[in-house]
């Protein structure tokens, strides 16, 4: 059975705004559903107890390698061209330094294929605005990330939501749930996925490509957290898999494996679509915020990234172990929860009927905040789930957070 959405979560579908009635709005702000973990970050910045914030999936502060910016910044900012505008495509430097940084990887392309863009999330609006008419049909993973689907969602999209296993997307599920249908993408997280933690098999990776070609079906190949694998053994990227294919719509980021206030990330592409991208970005944004790339060239040219990835790797494993000892303490008895082998997040579904959305506010007042299920899904799904993030929190503060969250539970119960 097929779940479709089309923004539920906004403004009515009449075109009223709320607050706003004689306004004459567009009709696609109907489809502008936000985002509840950014949100989160407002809310949490109000609150005057101590939190221990499981929310956001970002770096540390601590795991942030600001002394290092701050080392480049003093060289690279200090020229006077560092504040003018930048090529849309992305500065010559960093379009340089990022090649030479991926040679040897997955991800190893070509100039004119790599466009520099302000964050993953420029990307995905960027894939939308060139390939999504109203009315198109995007999979999506069932949980899936909440800015990606709501991105789709405010180009008019229909989602079509393909459940997630320990796999990843449950791929040999798609032509059953689109029912003779074509979708116009397909969208995955098919490494150490947003929110679940679940990586997509290669026997997976291979057969969702093989699917797309024949629908003539673009795949969204959103990778942000592959290169910080901590255990078990890397998979070719989906890009690597397609070997130049030009549905294949590759998104990067720098936001999680350096800092993600930078706003820089970047898309590999089929070359034909570059121009067509300048022009996106052109009518968007101009160019990409130049001091932060000019940060990010003094951080590649330095060598920097491996030695920073070595020690983020380590660190997130040992998080990770943390949070599966306190969640097995604490949760033992009520709950089941993902093992990733990298990434930020673990997926945990209760089994004793609390609604974590009403756990929620609970659990804040408790001193611990999360994502609740439903955020993940556009139709609502995932009442009895929660995504924690623990790369952001240290291992003592992750004991202590586990321990508030079943106290929260406890009360709700």
């Amino acid at each position: 059975m097929t779940q479709e959405a089309r923004g539920s979560a906004g403004p009515s579908s009449t075109g009223a705004v709320p607050g706003a009635k004689t306004l004459p709005y567009a009709k696609r702000v109907t489809g502008l559903v936000g985002s509840v973990i950014d949100s989160s970050t407002s809310l949490l910045h109000k609150q005057t107890h101590d939190i221990v914030r499981f929310a956001m999936g970002s770096p540390a502060a601590e795991a942030v390698p600001s002394a290092i910016l701050a080392g480049i910044a003093a060289d690279e900012l200090s020229r006077a061209d560092a504040y003018d505008y930048a090529a849309t495509e992305g500065d010559p430097p960093l379009h340089e330094a990022l090649l030479e940084t991926l040679r040897g990887t997955s991800d190893e392309t070509t100039a004119d294929r790599l466009t520099i863009t302000a964050g993953g999330m420029q990307g995905l609006d960027l894939f939308c605005k060139l390939f999504v008419d109203p009315g198109d049909l995007v999979v999506v993973e069932s949980p899936t990330y909440t800015n990606g689907s709501a991105t789709a969602l405010s180009y008019g999209a229909q989602l079509l939501e393909a459940p997630v296993d320990a796999d990843g997307m449950i791929v040999d599920n798609l032509e059953q749930l689109l029912d003779g249908r074509r979708p116009k993408a397909i969208y995955t997280i098919p490494t150490f996925q947003n929110p679940s933690g679940a990586t997509l098999s290669l026997e997976r990776r291979q057969r969702l490509l093989e699917l797309a070609r024949s629908w003539g079906s673009m795949v969204i190949d959103d990778d942000p957290y592959a290169l910080l694998r901590f255990a078990g053994d890397p998979l070719p990227t989906i890009r690597e898999l397609g070997a130049g294919d030009p549905l294949v719509f590759a998104v990067r980021t720098f936001s999680k494996i350096v800092a993600p206030g930078l706003r820089v990330g970047w898309v590999d592409t089929d070359p034909e679509l570059q121009p067509l991208l300048i022009n996106a970005k052109q009518a968007m944004d101009t160019c990409t915020n130049l001091p932060a790339q000019r940060l990010l060239t003094g951080f590649l040219r330095g060598g920097h990234l491996e030695d920073h990835l070595v020690t983020q790797r380590a660190e997130y494993r040992r998080r990770k172990e943390a949070m599966h000892a306190a969640l097995q303490e604490h949760f033992g008895d009520i709950a089941r929860w993902t093992d990733p082998e990298g990434g930020f997040f673990l997926w945990v579904t209760l089994e004793n009927g609390v609604n974590t959305a009403e756990l929620f506010e609970i659990a804040l007042a408790e001193g611990v905040a999360f994502i609740p299920g439903t955020a993940f899904s556009p139709t609502g799904r995932f009442t009895d789930a929660l995504r924690l993030c623990f790369a952001s929190t240290k291992p003592d503060r992750i004991h202590e957070g586990v321990a508030r969250l079943r106290r929260a539970v406890d009360k709700l119960a």
